[in-house]
């Protein structure tokens, strides 16, 4: 199974969209799934549900670092390439999907009860979240493999 089939799968038993991501490349870097696992398990929702950067998005980045490889905070080379990397990524996102911002994706404000129910009612997880997890994933693939 590629990374791409992999985030799908995770996706559909229940990781958040940032773990879906996360997990499905971070093995490629070295780093166990259960760790990768935790560490993006508060990210989905837009960062803890509040709708600000989309999980999706932050797991990629995440994964981004993880590429980088950059362990010297002096190394402003690979520091640069790392952003640079980073702003490709949400550049492509946001020319695929609109905006990076959860609550703008969903339509919706997972923040409230109102908001979880509304995203319930219009199965926003299944569908909207299902293609921003596809997409995050098909571009961090094309940029891991240029």
């Amino acid at each position: 199974m590629n990374n791409i089939d992999m985030a799908i799968e995770f996706f559909k038993t229940g990781h958040n969209c940032s773990q879906s991501i996360f997990c499905a490349y971070s093995s490629l870097f070295g780093l166990d799934y259960r760790t990768a696992f935790k560490i993006a398990s508060a990210f989905g929702g837009g960062m803890g549900r509040v709708g600000n950067t989309c999980g999706a998005v932050t797991g990629a980045l995440m994964t981004i670092g993880l590429f980088s490889r950059n362990t010297n905070p002096e190394d402003k080379e690979n520091k640069e390439k790392t952003y640079e990397l980073a702003r490709l990524f949400i550049d492509k996102f946001k020319e695929l999907n609109g905006t990076v911002f959860c609550r703008e994706l969903i339509g919706c404000d997972l923040s409230t009860p109102e908001g979880l129910e509304e995203a319930s009612n219009k199965n926003v997880i299944e569908t909207v979240c299902f293609n921003l997890v596809k997409s995050s994933a098909l571009i961090l693939n094309d940029l891991i493999n240029e």
